[in-house]
């Protein structure tokens, strides 16, 4: 196990983000860097364990609370303005490749989960910064909600974007491991508060992303699950389907739940992942 730190980042309008280190044991070369974007109302260290398991590859870790999100600064829910968390990711990221990436030379890697997933690939789209790969997990690219809830929230994004709503998702839907659930309850720093303005973020850029797939240019693993009950599979299967197949490997779970690497049988998705990474990353010697 690696000796996980936490430290505060400043970002441009001065609020305070919490980000979490997984080094290697006595300064080991990594094979690459992997930064974790979390999903809607968790935190990053709900991805220790998947953190641990990139660490025992070779790989080092670093993940971070987005704002309004577990340690980090922010009210929950909020976003400043519609682009804030790919600002914030891209200042995190720019932290992380000059000091950690480039002094190793080695790669850097995107992985998002969820909203975190949407983060980042709207990230690569945009090509805010460079990434040498992205690994997408249950990414949001379809929210499944229809025409009566789009347009109540277009109301609220005109009118009181900051107005702080429960965001409906049904805690026992994340996963078909009963532990994972009740610990998820649990937590002190998962919490269920969403803006029209972050809803409105999450629900345009979806599309965009899966207008965007036959022009990738970003080698990328889509995992997801084919019986996602939080954000709807379509969205994954329609970006699958049209990216440029040398470049995009993707992989339907079918049966699981929206968090992948947390069901009850997490090995066949780690299984995926461990191969994708050994065939572009493959270890020294």
């Amino acid at each position: 196990m690696s000796d996980t730190t936490q430290a505060p980042f400043t970002l441009r309008d001065g609020l305070n983000v919490a980000i979490y280190d997984w080094p290697l044991p006595r300064r080991s070369r990594p094979r690459g860097v992997v930064l974790i974007v979390h999903g809607l109302g968790e935190h990053a260290w709900r991805h220790d364990p998947l953190a641990q398991r990139l660490n025992g590859w070779g790989f080092c870790v670093r993940a971070y609370d987005q704002r309004g999100h577990g340690e980090s600064g922010g009210a929950r829910g909020v976003l400043p303005d519609d682009d804030a968390l790919l600002e914030d990711l891209a200042e995190v990221l720019d932290d992380t490749r000059r000091h950690i990436a480039e002094p190793w030379s080695c790669p850097l890697i995107l992985l998002g989960h969820s909203m975190g997933g949407l983060v980042a690939s709207t990230f690569v789209r945009r090509t805010m910064a460079p990434v040498d790969a992205l690994v997408l997990s249950s990414p949001a690219l379809d929210t499944g909600i229809g025409v009566f809830m789009k347009t109540l929230m277009g109301l609220l994004y005109r009118f009181a974007p900051n107005l702080a709503l429960g965001n409906r998702l049904d805690a026992t839907r994340i996963s078909h491991s009963a532990a994972t659930v009740a610990a998820y309850q649990k937590d002190r720093l998962v919490h269920d508060r969403i803006t029209a303005r972050l809803a409105h973020f999450i629900d345009s850029n979806g599309p965009r992303v899966v207008s965007a797939a036959p022009r990738w240019t970003v080698p990328t693993l889509l995992m997801f699950a084919g019986e996602d009950k939080l954000v709807s599979p379509a969205g994954s299967r329609a970006f699958a389907a049209a990216a440029p197949r040398e470049l995009v490997s993707s992989q339907c779970f079918e049966g699981l739940y929206h968090e992948i690497f947390n069901e009850e049988d997490p090995a066949p998705v780690y299984g995926a992942l461990k191969a994708w990474l050994d065939r572009r990353f493959p270890a020294a010697g």
